[in-house]
């Protein structure tokens, strides 16, 4: 909003500003006879655009949103100078699993955290950062770092660090792993126990150590603070350290807090980078529960909470997405496996900068606003809350979150369903958004992938539009069901069939209509010879069935709606942006299935399917897996892509199954 653009995309032209700024942020539309506008700020592409007003001086802001690794490109320098500010924040550290008869382990430690936004504490806040005025179009390298893995329960060091992020000149380094005794455990913030922090060494880089432990873990260390030690006797596994809440992704007073980050112990959201939870014991009575993650009262900031001795199963909770956040602990159990600890949570960028000066009030809050073909549109990366402050007929969209691949010649995940509703009705007030999370892949031998978790809108009759999760591909564990239906394992028996889609759904008797997309997984095939194992079905097309040489290929996905297609926020090869590129040079696809995976030996010429690289199927879903033995891919972020099935051999070599990408959902009406 407000940016100049070399398009017309927002049908206006620069003459036409003020009147612009007047249409788009008053409530109806009418007109605000007091507000001067300066020249609009720098152009740029890159990320999800999140465009607000600051109400205390009026400034109008845009905020370009990575959670996945693309490119910030400046292509002129308008009014407001070249200087932009900065979050960045690092993968989170994965929390410690427990083997059998253990004591709570250590929380993973938060990612680090740099910025040079007015939020963040000095003296570690950052210098201004100019964009080059003098080339265009001048690009900004992006990389997301992902969360570590949580620890498993046959290796006291099999959870890791997580990845570092890094915004041009500014990295950030990953948090470290917690566990018992553990070699990663220094990063960021420290894993827990007593991992130190700031390691490698950034400048201005916040981060504290992980808390020791006896019998009770540990927390991890957040960027706000240390992690608490954990104790014996104690009542539960030690917090994990506090984060720090830096309000750049959206208003400051927005009702619905911030487009990115997590909840925290002072209000309005945008809480990045808490230390994951320590494991309760079984040794104390009463067993204890796992620390909070990211503080106290948490779960803060992103931070995942350690599980309770002697919980059943005993998994910890992961650091939430797109925080930074630390991995929760697993507690201990007495005669029995402990339990696995929880992922941390990936790392995040925001880039914002001034492009205008009002005061005025939005028709609506909540989500990543930005301004497009003269309509208003909220994105939704994780769950939030849509609040009208006048009835609205919307275009809704909703993604589910795409399923995870098993191991063993998997078949790949299916796509999370897609739901579109070309005018929802809603009323005045607050409605609930949930975006739903990518099943896991599987993560050791004997695992079963995981099916996706549904995406819902509650509108304003009150209805619910239900986009429902992809079905998990078929493995070590059988397969299933969903918004499309995961890929058939390949399989020494007869050829197994893929598993059908979930049709996304409104309530019965709803006063509008929505179109479900979602389709079935490909089949796996009986080896020798046919060692292919079958494609996740996309939300445009069935997966396809393996060969005796290639996994079959994920379903295509579909194309966002053309409200949507802002190519501003058009994601690069490598993503960072809104959606996955597609078919003939197009962009703005979502769900795609997941490639499925093969056998490696003895056809030494197989590899795993297609997924949104390297010719397609495109939209997101999780890749090849080369020639192996490799692991099944990951899907891309908020495309409810499909997991990737992993490339093994006979020889006992088994490799994960890569996990589904988490939904989205798109609100969009006239400015």
């Amino acid at each position: 909003m407000g940016a100049r653009s070399s398009t017309t995309q927002n049908n206006r032209s620069d003459g036409h500003l003020l009147e612009y700024f007047r249409n788009t942020f008053v409530r109806g539309g009418g007109g605000n006879s007091g507000p001067s506008v300066a020249p609009a700020g720098l152009t740029a592409t890159g990320g999800v655009i999140s465009d607000y007003t600051d109400p205390g001086p009026g400034a109008v802001y845009r905020a370009h949103i990575f959670t996945s690794s693309g490119t910030f490109a400046v292509s002129s320098i308008g009014g407001y100078g070249s200087n932009v500010e900065y979050l960045v924040v690092a993968g989170g550290g994965g929390g410690g699993g427990a083997p059998l008869a253990a004591g709570g382990r250590g929380g993973g430690g938060a990612g680090g955290l740099r910025s040079n936004h007015p939020d963040m504490p000095s003296p570690l806040r950052g210098s201004t950062f100019p964009v080059n005025p003098g080339s265009f179009p001048a690009p900004f390298s992006v990389t997301i770092g992902a969360g570590g893995a949580g620890g498993n329960t046959s290796s006291e060091t099999s959870s890791t660090r997580g990845g570092d992020s890094i915004f041009s000149t500014i990295t950030c380094s990953g948090g470290g792993a917690g566990g018992e005794s553990h070699p990663l455990s220094p990063g960021g913030s420290g894993g827990a126990p007593g991992g130190t922090a700031n390691t490698p060494p950034q400048p201005g880089q916040a981060g504290n150590a992980g808390g020791t432990m006896s019998n009770n873990g540990g927390g991890g260390g957040g960027a706000g603070s240390a992690g608490t030690p954990g104790t014996n006797p104690g009542p539960s596994g030690g917090p994990g350290g506090t984060g720090l809440q830096i309000r750049i992704s959206s208003s400051p007073t927005d009702p619905a807090g911030q487009a990115a980050g997590a909840p925290g112990p002072s209000p309005g959201g945008g809480w990045f980078a808490g230390g994951g939870g320590g494991g309760g014991t079984w040794n104390n009575p009463g067993y204890v529960p796992g620390g909070a993650g990211g503080g106290p009262g948490g779960p803060f900031a992103g931070g995942g909470a350690g599980s309770k001795g002697n919980d059943s199963p005993n998994n910890a909770t992961p650091g939430t997405y797109a925080t930074g956040g630390g991995g929760g602990a697993s507690g201990g159990n007495p005669g029995a496996i402990g339990g696995n600890g929880g992922s941390g949570g990936s790392g995040i960028v925001v880039v914002r900068y001034q492009i205008g000066q009002l005061t005025a009030t939005a028709k609506a809050t909540g989500g990543a606003i930005s301004y497009y073909g003269g309509k208003t549109i909220h994105t939704f990366t994780s769950s939030g809350t849509f609040t009208t402050l006048q009835p609205l007929s919307a275009e809704v969209v909703v993604v589910g979150g795409g399923g995870g691949s098993g191991e063993y010649r998997a078949g790949g995940g299916g796509a999370g369903g897609v739901a579109i509703a070309p005018a929802a009705p809603f009323g005045t007030g607050p409605y609930s958004v949930v975006v739903g999370a990518g099943g896991r892949g599987a993560l050791f031998p004997g695992a079963g992938g995981v099916n996706g978790v549904d995406s819902t809108v509650v509108t304003g009759a009150p209805y619910t539009i239900t986009a429902k999760g992809g079905g998990a591909g078929g493995g070590a564990n059988a397969g299933a069901a969903g918004g499309s239906g995961g890929g058939a394992q390949a399989s020494p028996g007869p050829n197994q069939t893929g598993y059908t889609s979930n049709q996304s759904t409104a309530n019965p008797g709803s006063p509008f209509t929505i179109t479900p997309y979602g389709f079935a997984g490909g089949n796996g095939g009986a080896y020798p010879p046919n060692a292919g194992a079958g494609g996740g079905g996309g939300a445009g097309g069935a997966g396809q069935a393996g060969t005796p040489t290639v996994g079959g290929h994920g379903g295509l996905g579909i194309q966002l709606p053309a409200t949507f297609q802002n190519p501003v926020s058009q994601s690069g090869p490598n993503g960072g942006g809104l959606g996955a590129p597609g078919p003939g040079s197009t962009f703005f696809w979502v769900a795609g299935g997941g490639a499925g995976g093969n056998i490696f030996t003895p056809v030494t010429a197989t590899t795993g399917g297609s997924g949104p690289a390297g010719g397609g199927p495109f939209a997101g879903g999780g890749g090849p897996a080369g020639p192996g033995p490799n692991p099944g891919a990951n899907a891309w972020t908020n495309t409810g892509g499909g997991g990737g099935g992993d490339v093994n051999s006979n020889d006992g070599d088994r490799r994960p199954g890569g996990s589904g990408g988490s939904g989205i959902v798109l609100i969009a009406y006239p400015s």
